[in-house]
């Protein structure tokens, strides 16, 4: 059932687990930083399965992936799916569908099992940090929307829905404006027999997300809801799994609540943005198109890593993202200027890792993106890095440059040229 371990070609490789990623409980949210969170549903199959034979089914894979993030002082957010399909590097173990990440990190037991090496393969794949991960369960998912009174949903279009149980019955269901219950809405947000497939999937997924919003504003539950939290966090806490603590949640819940729609982006990664192909062992597979995704990133994220963002203390902010620091002298005609600006940069806080020139570095080839003028080169996605740079060094967003390599061995890659020090 899963297919890491060989590379972006198909050609196998040996695992390495000792790589896998460590991943930490997070510091409590500070009220200021932009938070992100992988929202984590497991496959409903593998779910089933192992309720009724725990002792011969192996951990279950994701079947629902969704980024969201949250700028408290913009009061923006942004809502990213991504296909279970997508084919990606996971961390320690060599190239897989997505969905396997999380199985994974349960077979191995890694350190943060399942949603550690989720949120690690995503943050890899997509290029931008992950603060905290939520899974939720069918039976906890089912329960929190029966709590609410159920969903008024707009079917656009004739849909097969298949409700968890034994009892339900499979059927067609037409366009038409419905009122559903927990169980219906699961089956209308798990469907994917329509002509776009797991696309039109995610574009359902994200309208029951605004649906349940649109509910609670719409009769002012939000205040009875915060008070009967804890009571409801505990009746479903077997079905919700998270690394937030209730308190966060609380206040990112009622802070979601206060952002208006129109400041909410959307985002699904479609057929525009990746290739249908097929694994080494047979199975179908999405290859991601990165220059495509990483616009579509940089829509729903505000702009990406240059994109206007909230800050706790930025010491500590840079500390947490670890961004790995090149600093190569790209024809400057200054001798030594490498080892100087490395110096210097340290000095200031930052982990400087690769000194050179990239003839000695060919992992990193000199950029000419902004020819003539020092550029700075974003491999992994590290905001908080990249503005701290360009503000130590007077460089502007014409000088930054962002080229997705989750492999390389630095984060971040400093093209030094004449221009600096000014």
């Amino acid at each position: 059932q899963t297919t890491p371990g060989v590379n972006a070609e198909g050609t196998p490789v040996a695992p390495t687990i000792s790589s896998a990623p460590q991943v930490q409980m997070p510091p409590s949210w500070d009220g200021a930083s932009r938070v992100t969170i992988l929202i984590i549903g497991l496959d409903y199959r593998d779910w089933l399965a192992a309720q009724e034979s725990p002792e011969i089914q192996g951990p279950p894979r994701s079947d629902t992936m969704i980024l969201l993030t949250i700028d408290p002082i913009s009061k923006t957010a942004g809502m990213l799916s991504i296909p279970r399909d997508m084919w990606v590097n996971i961390p320690g173990f060599g190239y897989g569908k997505i969905n396997t990440a999380y199985y994974l990190g349960e077979a191995y037991k890694l350190p943060g099992v399942g949603p550690g090496l989720a949120i690690k393969t995503v943050e890899n794949f997509i290029g931008v940090p992950i603060q905290y991960y939520a899974q939720i369960d069918f039976g906890a998912f089912t329960q929190m929307i029966d709590e609410i009174g159920g969903l008024d949903i707009e079917v656009s279009e004739t849909i097969t829905l298949d409700p968890i149980g034994q009892h339900n019955t499979i059927y067609d269901l037409p366009p038409g404006n419905y009122h559903f219950d927990g169980a219906h809405v699961l089956a209308y947000a798990r469907a994917r027999y329509t002509e776009g497939g797991d696309v039109d999937r995610a574009r359902r997924q994200q309208q029951v997300i605004f649906a349940i919003r649109d509910k609670i504003l719409s009769l002012g539950m939000l205040p009875t809801l915060v008070a009967k939290a804890p009571a409801l966090y505990q009746e479903l806490s077997t079905g919700i799994h998270t690394n937030m603590s209730l308190d966060d949640a609380i206040k990112l819940g009622v802070l979601g609540m206060q952002i208006p729609q129109e400041n909410i982006k959307k985002g699904v990664i479609d057929y525009t943005m990746m290739t249908i192909g097929v694994s080494p062992d047979g199975l179908d597979i999405f290859k991601p198109i990165p220059d495509k995704i990483r616009e579509l990133r940089d829509e729903v994220f505000g702009g990406g890593a240059l994109s206007p963002m909230a800050s706790g203390d930025l010491t500590t902010l840079l500390r947490d993202e670890g961004a790995r620091v090149a600093v190569l002298n790209a024809g400057s005609g200054i001798p030594g200027l490498a080892q100087s600006a490395a110096d210097f940069l340290t000095s200031q806080g930052m982990n400087v890792v690769v000194i050179g020139n990239p003839i000695e570095h060919p992992e990193f080839p000199i950029s000419y993106y902004a020819d003539g003028y020092t550029t700075v080169v974003d491999y992994s996605g590290k905001p908080y890095a990249l503005r701290y740079l360009m503000s130590l060094m007077g460089l502007g967003s014409g000088q930054i440059q962002l080229k997705y390599t989750p492999n390389a061995s630095a984060d971040v890659v400093i093209f030094l040229r004449g221009d600096w020090p000014p």
